[in-house]
């Protein structure tokens, strides 16, 4: 089982999400209080729902990130958990960067979470930081009280161009 995030543009939640049950099959879409935003959790494979949806024509669909850990937003779990995962992908020498989205108020700051967990993840691993063309994007989401994180290449981030 694969959950993904998808954005979509401001009330167009609904479209979306019957482009992501046609594209997808059998699927639990989870709108959140944030308009333009949905979690999707499929028993595809995170390689067959990216290929699926790479492919797929849409008219709704801004963005699809793979989620694959969710923690309590303090910065501190976030920090150790992004390590963690970092760790079990990135190997010395390759690059990446740190992209954190924050909806609510639960962190303080984006840019606060990409400097400290770059940091540690540059230090620890012995890897380079490349903000433009990094091998891997260590992605975080907050999503309130809930965080999101990824250790993703950038090919798995699928991007759509809707005409609004």
């Amino acid at each position: 089982m694969v959950t993904l995030l998808v954005t979509v543009p401001s009330g167009r939640e609904g479209d979306a999400s019957l482009e992501l049950e046609w594209a997808l099959g059998d699927v639990k879409i989870r709108r959140m209080r944030w308009r333009g935003v949905l979690i999707v959790r499929t028993n595809l494979t995170k390689e067959e729902a990216l290929r699926v949806l790479k492919d797929f024509e849409t008219t709704a669909i801004f963005k699809i990130v793979p989620l694959e850990k969710f923690v309590k937003s303090k910065k501190d779990r976030i920090i150790e958990e992004g390590l963690k995962l970092a760790k079990a992908r990135i190997k010395e020498g390759e690059s990446f960067a740190v992209r954190c989205k924050r909806r609510g108020n639960w962190i303080r700051s984006s840019k606060e979470i990409e400097i400290e967990l770059g940091a540690r993840i540059k230090e620890s691993l012995n890897a380079k930081v490349n903000l433009d063309d990094p091998d891997w994007y260590v992605w975080i989401e907050v999503l309130g009280n809930r965080t999101a994180i990824s250790v993703i290449k950038p090919e798995e981030i699928i991007k759509k161009e809707v005409r609004l």
